[in-house]
């Protein structure tokens, strides 16, 4: 007896992932890909791509604002979703304090930035100085002045590369502190460990 098992489309794949997520017993649920070959977990935030009402919004849930630049094909984003979004006290402890915007480092759809210009996000990724994927930056709790500074000087952190858990998520502590008030990630780092 001959017996094929036939190939397993992308779309099947995505739908089984989803669907084993949902199953008692999967601590978290898992990313999904997204049609222009992102992974994306299903605690980003949804957005109509407006910076000041996403950060507003955040502020109003009690929560920081942050985005997040990936790549498709990008081995190190792969690596941060497989490993560090897969710790669920990585994941709780974001989940509580953050909305996060996933951002296409060449993506083509339209933003408004804190200071109104619309563009894409390829363009607001140059414009903010993003080299890589993934980079996460972080964005202080009110959108007030933030139109006047240089786009650089607008964050009050940025994660660039992939690092491992424990850095990963005291980055995260350090914002959700507000120790850059108070000192350099690296020395905050340094005193957690």
């Amino acid at each position: 007896m001959n017996t094929r098992i036939a190939p397993v489309t992308r779309r099947q794949f995505v739908a089984a992932l989803a669907a084993t997520a949902a199953f008692p017993g999967g601590a978290l649920a898992q990313a999904t890909l997204t049609e222009d070959g992102l992974h994306r977990q299903p605690w980003f935030i949804d957005s109509l791509l407006e910076l000041p009402d996403d950060l507003a919004a955040a502020t109003a849930n009690k929560k920081r604002f942050a985005i997040l630049w990936e790549l498709r094909g990008c081995p190190y984003c792969t690596k941060m979703h497989e490993i560090n979004f897969a710790r669920p006290e990585i994941t709780t402890f974001i989940k509580d304090r953050f909305d996060i915007l996933q951002l296409n480092f060449i993506g083509l759809r339209e933003m408004t930035d804190f200071d109104g210009e619309k563009l894409s996000e390829k363009r607001l990724a140059a414009k903010y100085g993003v080299r890589g994927t993934p980079t996460f930056l972080f964005f202080p709790e009110s959108a007030e002045s933030l139109s006047k500074k240089p786009p650089m000087q607008r964050e009050v952190a940025r994660l660039q590369g992939y690092i491992e858990p424990a850095p990963f998520l005291g980055t995260f502590r350090y914002v959700a502190e507000r120790a850059y008030e108070k000192g350099s990630l690296n020395d905050f780092l340094k005193a957690k460990s």
